[in-house]
């Protein structure tokens, strides 16, 4: 093997821009782009390709569920958004100033909107607003509100503690939605209804389509011809259905999943393409694209992406998705399918293909008896002795690795380190059954799977059982905690933005996760909920001061409990995520650094 440098961190840096929320209109395309100031609305075209949309300063989120999601709607004539800093939804015609359509709220953010849909032929639009209430309630309810702002929103539905996806039929004379109540979230279980809607916009007739605590069901879309076309997991995995006449028809169905798990608004994993339906299917940590023909037949697209973010759009004729590889970073893609491609956006970082580690999928076994999934980065430096390996957990944690350029992985195996990033029980991709593994064992099982991964790669060669160090982010941080406390084979670990313990974190999570931990942990304190007693390794704890989904006063108390051999840092101005270049390379230089300083062998 040649010798490969090492990728500097400034260039890990640079890769801060990301790609989301997709939508079409005609021919136009639209979407999000994550920038270290903020969310920007972007729009390209054939004649002028790629242009900012609202003026300089404006950024498009929703704080629905903090997550977010689903925080514009662009049409032939308009385009209404919600403001990241006051959470109104504005509307933009005819090149004119943005202007707000919603009031503004008692408190800022009190008022939050996302899902924004049209109903067609009473110039009205539906979505789901989130109500903070003085006393620190939170309620979610579907509103209806005039376009031009002449009366103030409606409620058309309400009493489910969460919505999602609101969708009119292409008449405009039926709405389809999902609901569901804790402790359950999207993807354990969830409703779909109907109901008609009336000229004034209220809704009559409600009918439940499909669901319950046990089946979860999500993305309903309909038709060109009004055909309510959903997702359900009934079969044990995520498959696409067709109602019609009171009954589910399967549409797209198999040992794999049309959907991800709906952790924000505005997923759509397939599209109608005129009597073809397109859509990406997931198995594992990789994504495919495929087209259902007429005769129920699927034909495999063969295109070089390997991981498709859950936003597909038709331009015309031609579809839209984010694409990534594990050598090209996820871009922007307009494809004929059985045409050209064409990537809208430039994410290139000079990076040599052949200078970057290949991930290898590998299954091992766990202690009691099962099967788990991981992703193996070998070191990209010649040695004769096994290396050292850097063990990551990932948030959620219902979510996964996905199978494309991870620079953060890449920056540790250009240094000689093993990356294993591990699909634990409890990750999608997998089916139903494998996505529920956690519930009632969070901190256990996630655990336990990753040491039990540790352990495989070191009994066939490929890792060094005397320096194995664990790594996780938001939920993957406590997974790091647990691991660390309950386990002897990391000397080391390290937390970005962690849950601490369930406990305290249930108290102070946002309502959609606020009981979640009921699920995951069975509802009861476990006896090293916050394990900072039992952890006898440096752990390094990296947190945003103004992270709102995991508190920073949780991560001060906790590290006050570790031994001196641990530390916090604490980055100003940051929210659950990095986005500033400086601040990216600044956490790689004090997790390398910590990495280096580990001690060899031991363990708790």
């Amino acid at each position: 093997m040649a010798r490969v440098s090492p990728i500097p961190a400034e260039l890990v840096a640079r890769a801060t821009v990301s790609y989301d929320a997709l939508q079409t209109v005609g021919e136009t395309v639209y979407w999000i782009e994550g920038r270290p100031a903020g969310d920007v609305l972007v729009r390209w075209t054939a004649s002028d390709g790629t242009q900012d949309v609202l003026p300089e300063g404006l950024h498009v989120a929703s704080y629905v569920h903090e997550y977010g999601g689903g925080a514009y709607l662009a049409t032939e004539r308009d385009l209404w958004f919600c403001n990241a800093d006051d959470q109104r939804i504005y509307r933009v015609s005819d090149g004119r100033p943005p202007v707000p359509v919603t009031p503004a709220p008692a408190s800022p953010g009190a008022l939050r909107y996302a899902d924004l849909r049209l109903l067609p032929g009473i110039d009205k639009l539906i979505c789901v607003r989130e109500r903070h209430e003085a006393d620190g309630s939170v309620h979610n309810e579907l509103v209806i509100l005039p376009v031009d702002r002449s009366a103030e929103p409606k409620v058309v539905v309400f009493g489910d503690d969460f919505y999602m996806s609101p969708e009119p039929s292409p008449d405009g004379k039926r709405l389809a939605w999902v609901s569901w109540n804790a402790p359950l979230m999207p993807w354990d279980g969830s409703w779909l209804w109907v109901a008609d809607i009336r000229s004034d916009g209220t809704l009559t007739d409600l009918q439940l389509v499909a669901g319950g605590e046990d089946e979860s069901v999500c993305q309903p879309q309909w038709s060109p011809d009004s055909v309510l076309h959903l997702v359900s997991d009934r079969s044990g995995w995520w498959n696409l259905y067709a109602w019609r006449d009171d009954r589910l028809d399967p549409v797209i169905t198999g040992e794999f999943e049309v959907a991800a798990a709906p952790w924000e608004f505005g997923y759509r994993t397939y599209a109608f393409q005129n009597a073809q339906i397109v859509a990406v299917i997931q198995q594992g940590p990789e994504h495919h694209l495929v087209t259902r023909h007429p005769d129920g037949s699927l034909e495999p697209e063969v295109l070089s992406y390997t991981s498709i973010k859950p936003y597909l759009a038709l331009a015309g004729q031609k579809l839209t998705f984010i694409g990534s590889s594990p050598t090209k970073l996820p871009t922007v893609v307009l494809s004929q399918l059985d045409g050209p491609i064409q990537e809208l956006t430039t994410n290139d970082l000079g990076i040599d293909p052949a200078s970057l580690a290949q991930p290898d999928r590998f299954v091992f076994p766990t202690r009691d008896g099962h099967e788990a999934y991981g992703l193996y980065y070998p070191p990209m430096s010649k040695s004769d002795l096994p290396p050292p390996l850097l063990v990551r957990a990932h948030p959620g944690p219902t979510a996964n690795w996905p199978l494309r350029l991870d620079l953060h992985a890449q920056y540790f195996a250009s240094r000689g380190f093993a990356v294993a990033d591990i699909d634990y029980r409890g990750s999608t991709g997998y089916g139903r059954v494998y996505r529920l593994g956690l519930r009632y064992r969070w901190g256990m099982v996630d655990a336990t799977d990753c040491a039990d991964a540790a352990l495989y790669l070191a009994s066939i060669g490929l890792a060094d059982l005397a320096r194995m160090t664990i790594w996780g982010a938001s939920a993957g941080g406590y997974t790091v905690l647990r691991a660390l406390a309950t386990t002897d084979v990391f000397v080391t670990g390290i937390a970005r933005s962690t849950v601490v313990g369930l406990e305290s974190w249930s108290r102070a999570a946002p309502k959609f996760q606020a009981h979640h931990t009921q699920l995951l942990s069975g509802g009861h304190r476990r006896a090293i909920d916050e394990p900072a007693a039992e952890i006898r390794c440096p752990l390094l704890l990296i947190h945003g001061e103004e992270d709102r989904v995991t508190r920073i006063d949780q991560a001060r108390s906790f590290v006050q409990r570790l031994d001196g051999s641990s530390q916090l840092i604490v980055i100003p101005g940051v929210g659950h995520t990095l986005r500033c270049r400086s601040d990216v390379e600044h956490v790689l230089s004090k997790e390398l650094e910590h990495l280096r300083s580990a001690p060899l062998g031991g363990g708790r």
